[in-house]
């Protein structure tokens, strides 16, 4: 009770993550806001100001004699929760009354005419205002709470789709499959290939990896979808006549927390063994080392070929079944909460487009943000480019979930 009549309570977050997922590919603002922008909002301020004040009450509470060893741990505990963001709240207010100094200068000194000045003082907003943004992408990043997987590993699976005439499908896949892996690279993460089915022509048909390292799923969860390309076909008649084909690719993208809590019964599986095929050494086509488990209930099917050890191999394969049976449980309480709010499941959804490669153009165009960004090869290359990309991305979905925050604040400030 005494914690209660502190204020000693956990606010409610901003919205669920589940909830930032289904709405960032299911839906597109008409309006959207930047993170500067939101910050001038007069519900996210008077949200901040409640939590800046709990922040000053609490530290005053921790000095009182009187709390006893649980007290003292939960407010110590609220404190660690709420200094940042009431650290980051003062220091966007400290530069907003910069940048509101700077304006009354400019005006100032436009109306003496004095063009030097005016100029540098400018320039110093344009970078007041550069420094506000990332001050309050920060705040949003605090305010919004971390998804319960963002950290951990995943299994990446790409697909070549079907197009008529040429085999770009296959070829866009085998570059997909490698942007992947480079961007691991770049991204110190460890990349371990399960499956890899490549086509006769040199492209991939099909192929797996295992992605381990630091904050793994929360840069690569925005990847799944149907991922387009536009090019004209470097061999056949097709790359004679100029002829533009397009085809798609699909990425999924399932976390696998290091306990996932399925249970799989040994009588509903079955267990195929088969020569490996691809690159791998002298063992390929030589022993039955790859494994393909079938879960007879649901019918999903994995297979593994990664090491020469048919054990080693099972046991990856029955991992990666554990996780996608893991996914639909999620999938499944996903669909459930968007049906009673009549809104579409997106984030898994295949058949959604969520980006295209026009070669022809040399162009790679996010369609859930509407983000254009030039030369194909550099975002191909996984590094700077690609990392820039998905980090938009990520922006995006910060401000979409406080965004539908204000709209749920509305809604029941209005009664409905």
């Amino acid at each position: 009770v005494r914690l209660h009549n502190y204020g000693l309570w956990r606010p409610k977050p901003l919205l669920d993550t589940a909830r930032i997922a289904q709405s960032f590919n299911s839906r597109h603002r008409k309006n959207r806001q930047s993170s500067q922008a939101l910050w001038k909002h007069e519900a996210v301020r008077k949200y901040l100001e409640s939590l800046s004040k709990e922040y000053q009450q609490v530290s005053h509470q921790l000095s009182a004699d009187s709390l006893n060893d649980f007290e003292q741990k939960t407010l110590r505990r609220r404190c660690a929760d709420l200094s940042p963001i009431a650290a980051a709240f003062q220091e966007i207010k400290e530069a907003e009354r910069e940048v509101q100094e700077l304006e009354a200068m400019c005006t100032e000194l436009d109306s003496r005419d004095e063009k030097q000045l005016l100029q540098l003082a400018l320039e110093e907003k344009e970078s007041l205002d550069k420094k506000m943004n990332m001050l309050c992408r920060k705040l949003f990043q605090l305010l919004v709470p971390k998804e319960k997987y963002d950290g951990s590993p995943v299994i990446l699976e790409v697909t070549a789709g079907r197009t008529t005439g040429g085999d770009i499908c296959q070829q866009f896949t085998k570059e997909m499959f490698e942007m992947y892996q480079s961007y691991a690279d770049y991204k110190h993460w460890t990349f371990d290939i399960v499956n890899y089915m490549p086509a006769e022509i040199g492209g991939l048909h099909h192929a797996a990896a295992h992605i381990s390292g630091e904050n793994v799923y929360r840069h690569l969860k925005y990847e799944g979808g149907t991922h387009r390309v536009q090019r004209i076909p470097e061999t056949g008649l097709s790359s004679r006549m100029q002829r533009i084909h397009t085809g798609t690719m699909s990425v999924i993208v399932l976390p696998q927390p290091e306990e996932v809590d399925v249970k799989v019964d040994p009588k509903d599986l079955r267990i195929d063994t088969f020569r490996a095929r691809g690159a791998g050494g002298q063992h390929v086509n030589k022993t039955d080392s790859a494994v393909r488990i079938v879960h007879l209930p649901t019918g999903l099917a994995v297979e593994c070929q990664q090491e020469r050890s048919q054990q080693l191999n099972k046991e990856i394969a029955l991992r990666t079944l554990r996780a996608k049976l893991y996914q639909q449980v999620i999938e499944k309480q996903l669909s459930q909460e968007q049906s009673a709010r009549k809104l579409q499941l997106g984030t898994r959804a295949q058949s959604e487009r969520i980006r295209t490669y026009n070669f022809t153009q040399d162009r790679v165009t996010d369609h859930r943000i509407s983000y254009d960004a030039r030369n194909i090869k550099e975002i191909l290359s996984g590094k700077e480019a690609l990392d820039k990309l998905i980090n938009r991305l990520l922006e995006f979905a910060e401000v979409e979930a406080v965004t539908q925050y204000l709209e749920n604040l509305q809604a029941l400030e209005g009664g409905g």
